[in-house]
């Protein structure tokens, strides 16, 4: 039986309601790194840098699906949480229809401008021709990539978060034995990684499409709708914080490359990828149950809930902070086995990447609580506080640890940079969780 978004949630049913998404999002992240797995191990330690070199520039794009996404779900679970599930599924279409007419416009932009972006992230010689082919390819597949991005959000809305989590594994597998077909059989190299992922973005992306196209039980289903400005800015205000820290993370790891380019070369920019690949694995977990509980969270305040909101808030810290623990450590344990699955073959960029996942994973212990702040106050409408929080702690914290740190300490410097952001960041979450607390009522 389902749980419903107007029950009251104990432990057991928070962590089932949202462990579907939590898994989705780890999932979604272990296909994303068997691209890196393959290109690294396939195609060379070249071509694997050229990929997340164009990579900062193709989460930018996507973004505008988390944006819509999450700021669209939080309006919509309010809505419903009101009580009018018409116009709830109104503002659903829209936001739906919107994505499909925005990807369509950026896939055209991003295909003719790949090229100059290329360059302007730092490649040069071969590494342009291997970023613009890698760039135009996904470019293909944009709107579904959009359209799988935002309904992550919604099917947890409509109270089918296992559907998202049986989407993202079929979507998932399908890249995986893509990868190994185009890859390593076909010898296809960054152009048959960047086939396979926009072959499952199409699959994950269109197979909800579809299923909201008809007739279904949940909350939402397609509807006539008209364009409706103060909506449509009211969910890009919420979701805004989801876009910042999509594009605030894309310009850092630029900032990160560049650096690195200095102090390790395209090595460090490698170890780098690798520690992102990882990273996508373990922040998952944090992603995937802020998702998860966000429209639990926006309908209880659509519904003047605010014992459940207090009740929410309170098992929500109290989870993340064991799992932050535990996460933390396994990051340390395995610092070496994970390295060795992209780079075995080079000893020293090897010790390299060991090393920094050591230094980056400290980080865990801190940026769970953090995400979840952001979210929170998505689902609670209040896009300029989350928005703050996720611009502080993925752009501006960021930049200046990376500008200073690596003065001090030399490339471990680099390293520490995002420990030292998370932990300013954290300062913020907790001041803005104390300041608004008696607006919400959830303390």
């Amino acid at each position: 039986m389902n749980i419903q978004l107007s029950e009251h949630f104990t432990y057991q049913k928070l962590i089932k309601f949202t462990l579907p998404t939590i898994i989705m999002m780890i999932f979604t992240s272990i296909y994303g790194v068997v691209d890196g797995i393959f290109v690294s191990n396939c195609v060379g330690t070249e071509a694997f840098a050229g990929v997340n070199l164009i990579m900062p520039a193709l989460i930018i794009l996507g973004s505008i699906g988390f944006m819509i996404g999450t700021g669209g779900s939080a309006l919509v679970s309010k809505t419903i949480g009101e009580g009018d599930k018409q116009k709830a599924n109104e503002y659903f279409s829209m936001f739906i229809y919107i994505i499909i007419m925005t990807g369509f416009i950026f896939s055209i932009i991003g295909f003719w401008m790949m090229r100059p972006i290329s360059i302007l992230l730092g490649a040069e010689g071969d590494l342009i021709e291997i970023c613009v082919t890698y760039g135009r390819t996904i470019m293909v597949a944009l709107i579904p990539f959009l359209l799988q991005n935002c309904f992550q959000s919604f099917l947890v809305v409509a109270e089918k978060p296992r559907m998202g989590l049986i989407i993202s594994i079929v979507t998932g597998v399908c890249n995986m034995i893509l990868d190994f077909l185009f890859i390593y059989v076909l010898k296809m190299g960054v152009f048959g990684a960047a086939t396979a992922t926009g072959i499952s973005q199409m699959v994950g992306g269109i197979v909800p499409l579809v299923y909201f196209m008809r007739k279904n039980s949940t909350n939402l289903r397609f509807v006539k709708t008209k364009l409706e400005w103060k909506p449509i800015v009211k969910a890009c205000t919420n979701g805004s914080s989801e876009m910042v820290t999509n594009i605030s993370m894309s310009l850092v790891n630029m900032l990160y490359n560049f650096q690195l380019m200095k102090y390790a070369g395209s090595d460090g920019v490698a170890a780098y990828g690798i520690i992102m690949y990882v990273g996508y694995i373990f922040a998952g977990t944090y992603l995937g149950y802020s998702i998860g509980s966000a429209p639990i969270i926006g309908y209880h305040y659509g519904a003047g809930n605010q014992e459940e909101l207090k009740n929410l808030l309170k098992k929500s810290l109290k989870l993340l902070g064991i799992t932050s623990i535990v996460m933390t450590v396994a990051a340390e344990v395995f610092s070496k086995p994970l390295a060795s699955i992209f780079v075995a073959y080079d000893r020293e960029l090897l010790d390299m990447t060991t090393n920094a996942i050591r230094i980056f994973s400290i980080s865990y212990l801190i940026s769970g609580i953090n995400i979840f702040a952001s979210s929170f106050f998505t689902a609670l409408n209040n896009g300029v506080v989350s928005a703050t929080i996720s611009f502080l702690r993925t752009l501006l914290f960021q930049i200046a640890m990376i500008a200073i740190l690596p003065a001090i300490w030399g490339l471990n410097g680099i390293w520490f940079a995002v420990v030292f952001a998370e932990i300013l960041a954290l300062l913020v979450s907790v001041l803005f969780l104390l300041k608004e607390r008696k607006k919400y009522q959830y303390a």
